[in-house]
Formats: structure tokens, sequence, C-alpha cells
């Protein structure tokens, strides 16, 4: 992992303000993820406003960022809601923390605001094994890092498009994310699955080294039972784009976007920007209102800004994926920010 302050060599020309200016540390996803493209942003806005200096470090694997928020060793990282809630119970990657302390330390977590960019698709290069979704069986799939959310959904994308699963159907293959670029470019894999933003400049790396094609999830498959228990799953949520939009992301790359009608159908990983619930309260209020306050430069600093679907209005809990089986709570600071913006919450979501 590369270890990156996003300093505030600024700040000296800044004048002296009443809120004494704090330093957080974070743990984000590989450059080129849109998690890190969310966290570097906030990153500046915090420092442009003499907030706090983020120490960011990259390329992590969130299923660890989670818990050591949870654990107060850390002070922010953005958290796939299916973590939060498998610590909950103690089980999957947090199996050995166990119930009773999972369940502990998730109430020791809190919410700065939500995201939901990041769409699960297929893809395999257009001169490979791989010519459509039905050669999937008996290949070499890249479905994610070794453990955590992303590999849940991947492996639950390909269950979803063939029915296989990991190790019987097709052979499932899993790298840190640093790594997932050159595995894919490298040949060690026949096609990928991964959560991605739009556009993603994962697949456009990828991409430089041969045409590609990119699947949705179809319609059909979206609307089955299974299709809806994926969507319904605790972490996950709705994603729909129009796929000229979609196809027009990619414009300028050897791309192929492929979907069933006119629509990007898919499900997104729900993401909530966690904090220890011990920040201080002036802080936590601080951070969440520059962020607001930051609307126009998360929207017009990458291409991607558009379709973050960020929490940047009233917040009902059911839209982030917060209110059912996941809980998720704000911080209390967090929701003086919204309610002064004049935003609504539900009470679901408030500590």
């Amino acid at each position: 992992m590369i270890r990156k302050t996003i300093a505030g060599a600024m700040l000296a020309l800044l004048p002296a303000a009443t809120f004494a200016q704090a330093t957080l540390t974070a743990e984000t996803t590989s450059p080129g993820s849109t998690p890190h493209y969310i966290d570097t942003t906030l990153a500046a806005i915090l420092d442009a406003d003499g907030v706090a200096t983020m120490q960011i470090t990259e390329g992590a694997t969130l299923t660890n960022s989670v818990q050591a928020v949870a654990e107060g060793q850390l002070d922010m990282a953005p958290a796939p809601l299916i973590l939060p809630f498998l610590l909950s119970r103690g089980v999957g990657p947090y199996s050995g923390v166990g119930p009773e302390k999972g369940a502990e330390l998730a109430g020791n977590l809190r919410a700065l605001f939500f995201s939901a960019p990041s769409a699960q698709l297929f893809g395999h290069y257009n001169s490979g094994a791989i010519q459509g979704l039905e050669d999937i069986a008996g290949k070499r799939i890249y479905n994610g890092p070794p453990r955590g959310a992303a590999l849940t959904t991947g492996r639950a994308a390909i269950q979803l498009l063939t029915g296989l699963k990991d190790g019987e159907g097709y052979e499932g293959i899993q790298t840190p994310w640093p790594d997932t670029v050159s595995t894919i470019t490298g040949g060690a894999v026949d096609g990928w699955t991964l959560p991605e933003g739009l556009p993603s400049g994962r697949q456009i790396a990828i991409a430089a080294a041969g045409g590609t094609t990119i699947y949705d999830m179809p319609s059909e498959l979206l609307n089955s039972e299974f299709g809806q228990q994926i969507l319904k799953a605790p972490g996950n949520a709705p994603y729909s784009i129009p796929v000229e939009e979609y196809r027009a992301a990619y414009a300028g790359n050897d791309i192929t976007i492929v979907t069933d009608d006119d629509t990007f159908d898919t499900f997104a990983l729900a993401f909530a920007q966690i904090v220890p619930a011990t920040m201080d309260e002036e802080l936590a209020y601080q951070v969440t209102k520059s962020y607001l306050a930051g609307k126009e430069r998360f929207l017009t600093g990458s291409p991607r800004g558009p379709y973050l679907f960020l929490s940047f209005g009233d917040i009902d809990g059911t839209s982030q994926g917060t209110c059912g089986a996941v809980t998720m709570k704000l911080h209390a600071g967090a929701v003086r920010a919204y309610e002064e913006a004049g935003h609504t919450i539900a009470d679901c979501v408030k500590p």
C-alpha cells in the first residue's frame, strides 16, 4: 500500500479559523476507483476549508479498514454496507471476531454520508476465450480481492449470470486490489466481474491492453427471484443508467457495452463514509458541512461525478440501503449539518 498525505501546503495562506484544524487518518481503495475519488476529493475540500488534513493510505482492503475504524485505530474509511452488517454478526470475514464482539464493534460505527457509486459488471477481452456470457463455464474469472464485500458481490454476479458457483462451475481468481489490472491484462484470467464507477479508470486501463466488452445484468435475470434476492441483500442497491449515457462515458476507448434493453441495469454496492462513534461532534459537523458545501466539486471534478449517487439531500434510509437488514446511523454531528442545510433525516438513521 502507498502512504500518501493529502497535505495542507496552502493552509499557511488561509486566515485563522476558530475551529482548530484536525489531522485525520483514513484508508481508501486503489487510485482509479470511485471510493478513491470520493476520499481524495473530500480531503481536498477539507484542506481548502481548513477543517482537516487527511492522511490517506491507498490500496486498502476495506474489510480491514472497517474493523480498524470500529476499533478506534482509524478515523475514516469508505465502507460497503455489507461489511458493518457482517461485522455486527461476527460472520464471513469477521468470523474470527465472533458475534458478541462483532456486535460491539459495529455499534462503534457512525456515518457522515452515503453513496452507491460502484455498479457490478462483467467483462472480457474481445480476443479471448470468452465471447459471450454463455462461455463463462469452466473459465478463470477474476471476481474480487481475497475477501470482503466485492468478492461476495462478484460471486453473486456470476451465479446470477450463469447459475454457477465459484470453484464448481468456474475458477474464481482473487488478488489484492492493487494487482487487479495487472492480473487481468497479464492474461491470468479469461473474464472479470467488478464493482465499478462510471467511467472506471480501471476498465479504461484494462481496455488499453486490448478491446473489451462489458455487460450489465440482463433484466430478465435481475427480475428473477434470485436477482431480487441480490438486489435486496444487505449492502446492495439497484442501479440503472440509460445505456447511451453509459456508452458515452467510455467514448474514445475500445470498450463495447452490451445490454438487453436501453438501460444499463445491475446492482451497486451501497457505501457509507464511516467514522468512530466517538469522533468529536463538532469535528463530524464541520467535516459533513464542508462535504455538503463541496457538492459541485464532487460532481464536476471527474467524469464520474454525476454517477456517484452521493447523499447531498434528504436521507430516508431506504434509498441509502441502511434502514432494513443493515443499520447504519449517522453521526450526531452529521445530522446537525444535514438539518442545518435544510434536509430531513429519517428517524431510523439518527443516532
